[in-house]
């Protein structure tokens, strides 16, 4: 994405500055948080990586080096989330808004919480997550609404 967003400003098609790159990570493989917060160029193999979100469950990145330049030349960071924190933000995705994201995406809505806790993003500023793959893949979350569909519809329990 850094290098799609440098190419749209080299054409003129993007106005003004550049976003900051940001890298969240399970805690169960963070071997770009790691080289981060070490100041490497480089990260290290991650020995045991475990994580829900199989998707970024990455222990030896090839390109390693370029998503630490893209943090480093857009002012971005680098974090790690729990696992459960991950879950327990799809769930509430899930059931508050009806959006079905994969852990890797709720990954990422679980970075931003924590980045705004701490801070690190003001709430005013407009902020993209990629949830780059399909919650079907994956157990679904619990839901805390059914709908019986051999029983009469009542209307009055929908707003519009």
């Amino acid at each position: 994405m850094w290098k799609a967003f440098s190419e749209l400003k080299e054409l003129g098609w993007l106005k003004g500055k550049l976003p900051k790159m940001i890298a969240v990570q399970s805690s169960g493989c963070a071997p770009i948080v790691d080289a981060f917060e070490k100041g490497l160029n480089h990260a290290t193999a991650w020995d045991n990586a475990n994580t829900v979100a199989s998707g970024i469950r990455v222990p030896v990145a090839i390109g390693d080096f370029l998503i630490l330049d893209a943090i480093r030349q857009s002012n971005g960071f680098a974090f790690a989330v729990e696992d459960e924190h991950i879950i327990e933000t799809r769930d509430i995705i899930c059931k508050e808004d009806g959006l079905l994201l994969c852990p890797e995406g709720a990954a990422t809505a679980a970075g931003y919480q924590i980045a705004l806790e701490k801070g690190i993003i003001n709430k005013d500023e407009k902020v993209i997550l990629f949830n780059c793959a399909s919650g079907l893949k994956y157990p679904m979350p619990d839901t805390n609404k059914n709908i019986d569909k051999d029983s009469d519809l009542e209307f009055s329990k929908f707003s519009i």
